[in-house]
């Protein structure tokens, strides 16, 4: 499913075969939270910038409109009309981050949803089950995540107990995909390694979990507040210790920067909201660094957002003028900027890609790294 092309040191060039086709890595997925781009950006949209991969959130669509509601329809594909590669989260994230008052055991996680109050629980089996009747391409292991800085102690035992439900989703999704009323019997699923900022507990537990031959392996629990230094720390010991022939997933990174340091470092995936949500607020990704149309010199300015790029916002509209829905409060400023943002994050990825084709990557990467992440 996963084959290396190319390689320029720990950087990989590949191509990741899905039976909704073949994603070409390095590859960044947009986050569509609850099956749309925050932005009012839709699946016809996403194919025009260039998206490969469309990423969904489980704990989300669980609480609304509901998973089995989503299965009824036909599963996310049919629902948000994406024929592409989808990615489900596994909701561990949600369910630590946003739920209140959640207890965690062994059997799983019970806990308020943040939306009505009312009681959830929510394991490896639920969250499977919940993943399969979303249809998604690719399901993500249901993981404890824990808040950084964290007692070596808890993390440990924490990275035990992910260890453990990861072959509790193994054997629920080997039961799901066989059922004859799955949605999608060929789910992928992929592995999550934890364990804070604990080299050790990263390496030993990302040891562990290679042994089980899973389709696909994920860093989680990074990205979360630790200096990038310690992002890149963590990185360079964990990653050679994933699958050379499996594809690798940094998980909620990052910034244009972010994303050049763990494809030098090996990682083949990416996903944040960064680019829709800075957006939203009027930050723009360009070649030449970070623009905040909000500024009032971008008032008279007929230009576009990016004389370098050929998304649908910079191909008719000047800064001049998404400056000014911005502040009239109109949501097309909004659109137009996460899909830029979007287009933008897209083709880095395009350039990583050919870049690595022509073995230039670490000039590339010397190049871009102190423009990308520079506010103009």
């Amino acid at each position: 499913m996963f084959k290396v092309l190319k390689k320029e040191n720990n950087a990989r060039r590949g191509e990741f075969v899905t039976n909704r086709g073949t994603v070409q890595t390095p590859a960044f997925m947009n986050v569509a939270t609850q099956s749309a781009i925050k932005g009012g950006v839709s699946a016809a949209d996403l194919k025009e910038i260039d998206c490969q991969v469309m990423l969904c959130n489980t704990y989300h669509l669980h609480v609304r409109p509901g998973d089995k509601l989503i299965g009824e329809c036909g599963g996310l594909h049919k629902f948000t009309t994406w024929n592409g590669p989808i990615l489900t989260d596994s909701g561990g994230f949600q369910v630590f981050s946003l739920a209140s008052l959640r207890k965690i055991k062994e059997e799983g996680v019970t806990f308020n949803s943040h939306v009505d109050g009312r009681r959830i629980f929510m394991g490896p089996e639920e969250s499977m089950q919940i993943q399969s009747n979303l249809g998604s391409t690719i399901a993500m292991a249901f993981d404890e995540c824990v808040e950084n800085p964290a007692e070596y102690k808890y993390a440990k035992e924490s990275c035990e107990r992910t260890t453990r439900w990861l072959k509790r989703c193994m054997a629920e999704m080997k039961r799901l995909n066989s059922l004859p009323t799955t949605v999608n019997p060929e789910q992928m699923l992929f592995g999550i390694n934890q364990g804070c900022t604990y080299n050790d507990l990263r390496v030993n537990h990302m040891k562990e979990i290679a042994e089980l031959d899973l389709d696909g392996y994920a860093v989680g629990g990074l990205a979360v507040g630790e200096p990038a230094e310690v992002m890149y720390d963590v990185l360079d010991n964990v990653v050679p210790h994933a699958p050379e022939n499996k594809i690798r997933y940094l998980m909620g990174v990052g910034t244009p920067v972010n994303i050049l340091n763990g494809v030098e470092r090996g990682i083949d995936l990416f996903d944040c909201v960064m680019p829709s949500r800075n957006a939203r607020h009027g930050h723009a990704f360009t070649s030449k660094g970070i623009v905040n149309i909000n500024n009032q010199k971008y008032e008279r300015d007929m230009s576009p957002l990016d004389e370098n790029c050929n998304c649908p916002a910079c191909r008719r509209y000047s800064k001049a003028y998404i400056r000014h829905l911005m502040k009239a409060g109109e949501m097309l400023s909004g659109r137009l900027l996460v899909l830029h943002n979007l287009h933008f994050y897209n083709h880095l990825m395009e350039d990583i890609r050919t870049a690595l084709d022509e073995g230039r990557f670490a000039e590339f990467k010397k190049e871009k790294e102190e423009i990308l992440g520079r506010r103009i």
